[in-house]
This record gives structure tokens, sequence and C-alpha cells, in this order.
């Protein structure tokens, strides 16, 4: 049993040692960084899925090492709880320590002050009581201590005085606060909630079209999000109820395209006051990085894009008309692309397997500002990322556009299994601008009737985020403490001479870096043997030399 409990101790001891924890913080920081390379699960599946399909056995291999959910990984985890251990069990002995030192009180001088790295003596005509006042009023905050001739290790009355125990503390702290830090984290990943909303809006570009649909977003129910994730605590019954209507979205470009601001109009409201009438909700402006919180949440206006619309008539008269958000694939001039599905009229066809091969399918791209290029002139690209002169290239399809197999469709791209099928099949691709319409060879019409401005809003909720910060800031100030403080001590010894007066003697020890300790030494002598400042090149390179002369009238 007995080497066991040593085996224990050993491997306790050098968990808890300095030099593992730093050893583990730096794997920690290795193993997080195919976090920031490599696309996860947790962030945007569909990414993760497009790696796979294109990295083939090199792809498995990183997840079956669970390098698409590095920070939920089982290693991960365990390297971030050894770091924890690793901290803490640094932290108490060495708390433990810091407060007996601070308790004890300073050394004794050593017996040749002499060997010390500062020194300096002399005679003074004043008593030893005296003396040993004006050393009391220059060290006064010091930890000092006083000495008796019969404890004094030379026989003479003594002063040891120590500072800079603040260096040790705020290491303390520094540490103290990566542990908070740690732990706050992993708390608000426990509790946290993030949903994205995309909602269509009103735009002050002449060219957009209006917006029938709703603009209001009520964080009521996880239901309501585009997308939405949670922490594992977090089971979705409590999201913080307020409701705001995006009313409009507006984009600064500088000439180049490059973005300048993007801003968005919206009302809010929370809690009872959504049973309010809207024209009475408050105002607010959202701004990039300047979200709106409300109620422990947080209401950030993430992107943008636009959103198509299109008119479907039938030959029976019948129109249906579309609006619905296509994805940027070009995040520069916003060259965007999408689908859409139309079901016919039920009137049209009756019988439910031929309405359902029926079904209108729109694929293509959206450019806000056209420009034609190519060998024809038809190949479409995007001039510039307002709307100025929208256009959409298209492919049209009619057949089972999968809207009644009662799976999840994707809104950005149609079904390829359809489309090798033969399920779907292609009657017509055509490049129209705003306004413009196809006719197809049963009669069926469609119009590119123009777009408005999508903008993404994200809703987030940590309760933990003023902690992280308060974390942060206590660790950040800790450090520069332990950094710029400096542990040092002096010891004054003093004399008394039967003629009168003493002799009196310094030393000076910097328990860390000593720079800068050799000018406060000089400056403490100075001041308790009442000598004048240096003032010429001989004293000047006495003091260098961390030797204090003294004026030959004084000696004794």
């Amino acid at each position: 049993m007995k080497p066991v409990v040593t085996w224990l101790k050993k491997r306790w001891q050098w968990l808890t040692s300095m030099r593992t924890a730093l050893v583990l913080l730096f794997i920690l920081a290795l193993a997080a960084i195919p976090g920031a390379l490599l696309p996860q699960r947790s962030l945007n599946e569909s990414n993760v899925a497009d790696y796979l399909a294109a990295n083939g056995r090199v792809g498995k291999v990183y997840d079956a090492l669970g390098l698409f959910d590095v920070f939920s990984a089982p290693w991960f985890v365990a390297i971030y709880l050894l770091l924890m251990v690793s901290l803490i069990g640094c932290i108490i002995p060495r708390s433990v320590d810091h407060w007996r030192a601070f308790r004890r009180p300073p050394t004794r001088a050593p017996k040749y002050l002499t060997r010390m790295p500062l020194h300096a003596e002399g005679h003074i005509d004043a008593g030893e009581e005296e003396v040993l006042a004006r050393a009391r009023a220059q060290l006064k905050r010091w930890h000092v201590a006083e000495f008796s001739p019969g404890e004094d290790r030379a026989g003479a009355r003594s002063l040891s005085a120590e500072r800079g125990y603040g260096r040790e503390l705020a290491n303390l702290v520094f540490h103290v606060g990566i542990v908070a830090l740690l732990l706050t984290m992993v708390g608000g990943r426990m509790v946290y909630y993030e949903g994205q909303v995309i909602k269509v809006t009103d735009s002050d570009s002449p060219t957009a079209v209006p917006v029938e649909q709703s603009k209001e977003f009520c964080n009521t129910s996880t239901s309501n999000f585009d997308s939405f994730r949670a922490g594992p605590t977090f089971d979705g019954t409590g999201l913080t109820p307020f409701c705001f209507i995006a009313h409009n979205f507006h984009a600064d470009y500088l000439p180049s395209g490059q973005a300048e601001m993007f801003t968005s109009d919206i009302s809010y409201a929370v809690g009872d006051e959504i049973l309010t009438d809207p024209d009475t909700w408050r105002d607010y402006t959202l701004r990039v990085n300047r979200p709106l919180r409300v109620a422990g949440d947080r209401v950030y206006l993430q992107g943008h894009g636009f959103a198509p619309q299109f008119t479907v008539t039938w030959p029976n008269g019948e129109s249906r008309t579309q609006m619905i958000q296509w994805q940027p694939s070009d995040p520069t001039f916003f060259l965007s692309s999408g689908i859409m599905r139309f079901d016919p009229p039920a009137g049209m066809y009756p019988d439910l397997l031929e309405r359902r091969k029926q079904q209108i399918a729109l694929q293509g791209l959206f450019a806000p500002t056209a420009e034609w290029g190519g060998d024809n002139g038809e190949l479409l690209t995007s001039a510039f990322p307002e709307m100025r002169d929208p256009a959409v290239a298209i492919d049209i399809y009619r057949g089972d556009a999968g809207l009644d197999t009662g799976r999840a469709q994707s809104i950005w791209e149609l079904d390829p299994s359809l489309l090798h099928s033969g399920q779907l099949q292609r009657v017509e691709r055509v490049n129209l601008a705003k306004g413009e319409s196809v006719t197809l060879d049963d009669g069926t019409t469609i119009t590119f009737d123009g777009a408005a401005e999508f903008a993404n809003y994200q809703i987030a909720r940590d309760p933990f985020q003023g902690w992280v910060l308060g974390s942060s800031v206590v660790l950040l100030v800790a450090l520069v403490g332990s950094l710029t403080i400096k542990r040092r001590r002096i010891w004054v010894r003093v004399r008394p001479l039967d003629g009168g007066g003493c002799d009196v003697e310094f030393g000076g020890l910097a328990r860390t870096d000593r720079a800068g300790w050799g000018e406060e030494f000089h400056e403490i002598t100075r001041a308790v043997m009442q000598w004048a400042d240096p003032d010429d090149t001989e004293q000047e390179s006495l003091v260098d030399a961390d030797v204090l002369a003294v004026d030959p009238a004084h000696r004794k």
C-alpha cells in the first residue's frame, strides 16, 4: 500500500507543478488550432459535409479524431480538466506559503552587509534612536522588523525591511484569473443560447420592391429561429420574451465597393409591452458592433443579402408570388445563388400525382448591379454590392420539386437526386432584368419582379459574459503587477560611538529583477544620513557602482 501512496503523491506533485501547468496550457493552445482551421459542426454542419465530400479519406481520419468537434472532443475536455486541476493544485499551496511569508517578520540582517549587492556606510552626528526613527520614517510603507543587539547577527541594533509582497500576490491573482476565466467560459457554454433569424426588410434603393411578408420576430420559441444552438443545460424554455420589428436595412459603401457601415432600424418590446400597439414600441438603430441589449440578451446585426421576387402566372390566369433570400456567393459584390419552388394551383390538376409533376423550380444567380460578360454577353456577374440594376440568370425546371416529400429541403439548392433521376427537367435557361418575363411552352409566364434586401439578426444570451470580462481584466491587471512590482530587502545597522554620533551601515538585496532598485536604495540612504545628492562625476560614478561615497569630513 505504501508504494502506491508514494507513487500517487509523486504523480500529484508532478501534476500540480507550475511547469506542468505551463506545458498543459501550451498543449491546450495547440489543440485549439484545428478548431480555428477546420469547419466545426457546432457552427456550420454543411461546411463540414462539404469538407468531407471534398477530402475523402483525409476527411474521415479528421472526423475519427474529432477535429470537426474540437471543443467538445473527449481529448480536448481531458486536457482542459487536467489544466484546471493543475492550476488549482498550484494556487492553493502557493497561497498558503504567501500568507505565511507575509505574516513572518523580515529576516535578520546578515553579519556582513558589505557582501550585499547594494551597500553604503558612513558616520552621522546623531543619536541611535534618531537614526532609527529616520529609517522607520523612510520605510513606513515597508514591512519592518526591529532587532536588538542580542538578536542581531553582528551584535548591534538593526532594522530589517522588505517590500514587494504584491508581486507574489499579483502572480497568484494572475493564476486565479486564468482559472476563473476557464471556469466562466465553461459555465457560459453550459447555459448559453444563440440563434439566427433572417428578415427581409424595406430598402431605400429605388429599384427595391415592396416587402409584404412579416418583418416581426419574437423570441418566445426556438422554432421561430432559422438556426438555433444552445448549451447542454438549456432546454429551450428559458428564452427572454421580447419581440422586434425590422423596419429597414441600409448599407454604406465606398466607391471601391467595400462596405463602410451597416445599419438597421428596429422597434422592440419586452415582456408585457409586446401586447401593446407596435407603434408605441421603443426604437433602436442596430449597427455593426453596436448590438441591442435587452433583458440580458443581445441582438446583433450580423450580415445581409438580397431576396429576389418572382411571380409565376399559369395559363388559367392564376398566379403566385414568392420572395426568398438567396445566398451571397461573392461577399464583395454580392453575386448570390438560390432557388425557388412553386406548386401549381390545385384546380388545374385534380390528380395529385399529375399536379406533382407540374411543379415549377427556379435555380440561378442574382446580381444587385448586373454586368454581362462572356462570348455572347450572357454571363452574369455583379459590378457593385448596392442594388442599382438587378438581374437574374436562372434555369427553369418542371416536375417533382420535392415539395410533397415530407422531408426538409434546402433553401439554397435543389435536391441533386431529383435532377439525376429526371423527376425535375430543365425547360428553359434565361436572363431577366427587373420587370422582364419569360413564357414557357405550356403558356406559363415567369416574371422577375425585382428584389429586396434581407438582414441576418443574431440573438444571443450568455449570463457569464460579465464574469468572463471581469476575469480577463483581473488577469491582465495581475499580470502587469507581477511584471512591474519588485521584491526587495533593505537592512539598516546602527552602532553608537563613544565620542558621540553613530556608524550606520546599509545593505540592499533585490529578490527579483534589480532594475531601478539601486536608485531607490540610494535615495533611502541619503534621506536617513541627510547627505546631499551626488552632483560631480566622481560621485556619480560611485553611485553607478552601487557604492555610496561619503564626504571625508563625515567619516570616522
